[in-house]
This record gives structure tokens, C-alpha cells and sequence, in this order.
């Protein structure tokens, strides 16, 4: 989605508006999400050529910012920033297309990145995103994960409210 549908919602709703910026050159885009009404935006350390730059830059507007790592990416590539964000968003599935099944060997790097907010009395939320289900949110969340972001489970079930508690319910 893009700046015009963050708008159009943001006139819908005082809810939390987390935008994930899957996208290259992400600093490109900051000002005109945070403009749109994001209140969290979230850049991919592996799509930014300065992620410190562009985590500032979304400081500067005001808004609360996050890092998000691919499956394949180490957790030490955002070791430098963990104390600088918000939200750390590990993406459970590769960027790019919905439906795609879980990939459990994150679970580690949340894992990991709970251990060092710990013990560094850093307070960034864990997030995860792709994959996520009631078989795989209770994993998730024993992991550490406090936000679960979920599409397919919830977009190709008959009733979104009932998917939504199964996913938050699952232990």
C-alpha cells in the first residue's frame, strides 16, 4: 500500500498505523508516509543504503521507527541500532508474495534479540510477519514476538474475527 491508502485510513481510524517498507531506498519514502499519517515506520536494514540516515530521518518527523531483517539476515547487522529503535520486525517468510509457509529457523533470532533487550534494559517491541497462523503464533510469542503480523490467515478465512482470535488465542 502507499501513501494515498495510509491517508485514506489514517482518516478511518486512531488506531496504531505500523508501515513496513518493503521496499528499496526507503528513505526515499519516509517523509511522505509519515506525512500520510504512519505512526510507526519500519525499514528493511538490507533495501537501505544508510539505515542510520534513514532512522533518523524518520525520528525527525516525529514518528516511531523500526528495522526489519529477512529470514537470512543475521540479527548482528541491526546490533548498532537495537538501542536507537522501536520495533524490530524479523520476517518470517522472504519478501514478496503472500501465502508463503513459516520459516521456524527465526525463531532463533527472536529469540536472540529478546536475550539482548534484556539484558541491555533496551525496551524495542518484537515483531514478526509471514507465515503467522494459530499453528504458528504460539511458537512465535514463546519466541518473543509481541506483535504478529497476519495476512493470509486471516484474508482467505470465511470469518476474519474468528481467524484473528484463533492466532491471539493459540498458547
Amino acid at each position: 500500500f502507499g501513501p494515498m491508502i495510509v491517508r485514506a485510513v489514517r482518516k478511518l481510524t486512531a488506531l496504531t498505523l505500523d508501515t513496513h517498507l518493503m521496499i528499496e531506498n526507503p528513505g526515499k519514502y519516509i517523509e511522505e508516509f509519515a506525512d500520510a499519517g504512519s505512526d510507526v515506520i519500519t525499514i528493511h536494514v538490507e533495501a537501505s543504503s544508510d539505515p542510520r540516515r534513514d532512522l533518523e530521518a524518520i525520528e525527525r518527523k516525529g514518528k516511531k521507527k523500526g528495522v526489519t531483517l529477512n529470514p537470512d539476515t543475521p540479527i548482528e547487522r541491526v546490533a548498532d541500532f537495537l538501542g536507537e529503535i522501536d520495533l524490530l520486525l524479523v520476517m518470517s517468510v522472504f519478501p514478496g508474495f503472500a501465502g508463503q509457509s513459516f520459516i521456524p529457523e527465526v525463531l532463533t533470532k527472536i529469540e536472540e534479540a529478546r536475550r539482548i533487550r534484556e539484558k541491555k534494559g533496551l525496551d524495542f517491541l518484537i515483531e514478526i510477519d509471514g507465515g503467522i497462523a494459530p499453528s504458528t503464533s504460539a511458537i512465535a510469542k514463546r519466541a518473543g514476538a509481541e506483535i504478529l503480523v497476519a495476512g493470509s490467515a486471516v484474508f482467505k478465512s470465511p470469518d476474519y474475527a474468528e481467524a484473528i482470535r484463533a492466532i491471539r488465542d493459540a498458547r
